[in-house]
């Protein structure tokens, strides 16, 4: 089963779109090494989408 994970990126990293925000640091949530959401703004964020990623491969 695959691994899903928050993988953290700073500086010229994160998307330039949301550098323009001023964020120096967004986060992804990653399986296997692929992207599967994000960019997200918060850590906070990246772990509900966690949860969620979690349960969904639960109940599937």
């Amino acid at each position: 089963m695959p691994t899903v994970q928050i993988m953290s990126v700073i500086g010229s990293a994160v998307p330039a779109p949301l550098r323009e925000l001023g964020l120096l640091a967004c986060w992804y949530l990653v399986s296997d090494g692929e992207t599967i959401s994000g960019p997200l703004t918060s850590l906070c964020a990246a772990k509900k989408q966690l949860q969620q990623a979690s349960r969904f491969r639960l109940h599937a």
